[in-house]
Protein backbone atom coordinates (compact mmCIF):
# COMPACT_ATOMS: atom_id res chain seq x y z
CA UNK A 1 0.00 0.00 0.00
CA UNK A 2 2.87 2.25 0.99
CA UNK A 3 4.67 1.28 -2.16
CA UNK A 4 1.77 2.56 -3.96
CA UNK A 5 1.49 5.92 -2.69
CA UNK A 6 4.86 6.72 -3.07
CA UNK A 7 4.21 5.72 -6.78
CA UNK A 8 1.26 7.72 -7.05
CA UNK A 9 2.92 10.87 -5.49
CA UNK A 10 6.17 10.55 -7.89
CA UNK A 11 3.95 10.03 -11.33
CA UNK A 12 1.94 13.05 -10.08
CA UNK A 13 5.06 15.13 -9.34
CA UNK A 14 6.72 14.07 -12.74
CA UNK A 15 3.66 15.31 -14.47
CA UNK A 16 3.03 18.69 -13.16
CA UNK A 17 4.61 20.77 -15.60
CA UNK A 18 7.79 23.06 -15.46
CA UNK A 19 8.48 26.32 -16.08
CA UNK A 20 10.44 26.71 -19.46
CA UNK A 21 13.38 28.37 -19.07
CA UNK A 22 13.45 32.03 -19.72
CA UNK A 23 9.55 32.43 -18.99
CA UNK A 24 10.45 35.17 -16.53
CA UNK A 25 10.85 38.91 -18.36
CA UNK A 26 11.89 41.71 -16.25
CA UNK A 27 10.03 45.53 -16.22
CA UNK A 28 12.05 48.34 -15.15
CA UNK A 29 10.95 51.85 -14.53
CA UNK A 30 13.09 54.81 -13.65
CA UNK A 31 14.58 56.01 -11.11
CA UNK A 32 15.55 58.47 -14.28
CA UNK A 33 13.97 58.57 -17.67
CA UNK A 34 14.13 54.92 -18.56
CA UNK A 35 11.67 52.27 -19.19
CA UNK A 36 13.17 48.69 -20.54
CA UNK A 37 11.29 44.99 -20.56
CA UNK A 38 13.96 42.83 -20.84
CA UNK A 39 14.64 38.59 -20.64
CA UNK A 40 17.95 37.42 -19.46
CA UNK A 41 19.29 40.49 -19.85
CA UNK A 42 18.33 41.37 -23.35
CA UNK A 43 15.80 43.55 -24.45
CA UNK A 44 12.56 41.54 -25.71
CA UNK A 45 11.15 42.34 -28.96
CA UNK A 46 9.77 39.32 -29.86
CA UNK A 47 7.76 36.21 -27.88
CA UNK A 48 6.41 33.16 -28.25
CA UNK A 49 2.58 32.76 -27.03
CA UNK A 50 2.16 31.55 -23.49
CA UNK A 51 2.53 32.01 -20.16
CA UNK A 52 4.95 34.42 -18.33
CA UNK A 53 6.06 36.03 -14.90
CA UNK A 54 6.77 39.47 -15.59
CA UNK A 55 8.58 41.33 -12.56
CA UNK A 56 8.16 45.06 -12.49
CA UNK A 57 10.51 46.87 -10.99
CA UNK A 58 9.22 50.25 -10.48
CA UNK A 59 11.94 52.58 -9.21
CA UNK A 60 10.30 56.34 -9.07
CA UNK A 61 7.44 57.89 -7.49
CA UNK A 62 6.84 60.22 -11.07
CA UNK A 63 6.52 56.84 -13.28
CA UNK A 64 4.15 53.80 -13.96
CA UNK A 65 5.06 50.74 -16.17
CA UNK A 66 2.09 50.21 -18.38
CA UNK A 67 1.83 47.19 -20.37
CA UNK A 68 -1.19 46.46 -22.78
CA UNK A 69 -1.84 44.29 -25.80
CA UNK A 70 -4.59 41.51 -26.60
CA UNK A 71 -6.06 40.35 -23.63
CA UNK A 72 -3.60 42.23 -21.25
CA UNK A 73 -3.68 45.68 -19.23
CA UNK A 74 -1.53 45.88 -16.14
CA UNK A 75 -0.10 48.64 -14.68
CA UNK A 76 1.43 50.18 -11.25
CA UNK A 77 0.80 53.09 -9.75
CA UNK A 78 2.20 56.12 -10.56
CA UNK A 79 2.94 57.41 -7.32
CA UNK A 80 4.07 54.12 -5.94
CA UNK A 81 7.48 52.50 -5.66
CA UNK A 82 8.63 48.56 -5.32
CA UNK A 83 8.38 45.67 -7.06
CA UNK A 84 5.57 43.81 -8.53
CA UNK A 85 4.89 40.63 -10.33
CA UNK A 86 2.34 39.79 -12.63
CA UNK A 87 1.17 36.57 -14.45
CA UNK A 88 -0.04 36.92 -17.77
CA UNK A 89 -0.82 34.62 -20.93
CA UNK A 90 0.88 36.58 -23.98
CA UNK A 91 -1.40 35.98 -27.48
CA UNK A 92 -0.15 36.93 -31.19
CA UNK A 93 0.08 39.99 -31.66
CA UNK A 94 1.73 43.61 -30.33
CA UNK A 95 2.43 44.32 -26.46
CA UNK A 96 3.34 48.18 -25.91
CA UNK A 97 5.16 49.24 -22.54
CA UNK A 98 4.80 52.99 -21.32
CA UNK A 99 4.71 55.35 -18.45
CA UNK A 100 1.52 56.98 -18.52
CA UNK A 101 3.20 60.47 -17.52
CA UNK A 102 5.85 60.27 -20.05
CA UNK A 103 4.12 58.40 -22.55
CA UNK A 104 5.85 60.49 -25.38
CA UNK A 105 9.29 59.60 -24.97
CA UNK A 106 9.28 56.64 -22.36
CA UNK A 107 8.03 53.45 -24.41
CA UNK A 108 8.59 50.35 -25.85
CA UNK A 109 6.82 47.96 -27.36
CA UNK A 110 7.09 43.87 -28.64
CA UNK A 111 5.48 40.91 -31.13
CA UNK A 112 4.35 37.89 -29.77
CA UNK A 113 3.93 35.09 -32.28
Amino acid sequence: MKVALILAALAAAIAIPVASAGSTLNGTVGPGFSITLTQGGKKVTTLKAGKYTIVVNDKASIHDFHLTGPGVNKTTSVSGKGTQTWKVTLKKGTYKYMCDPHASFMHGSFKVT
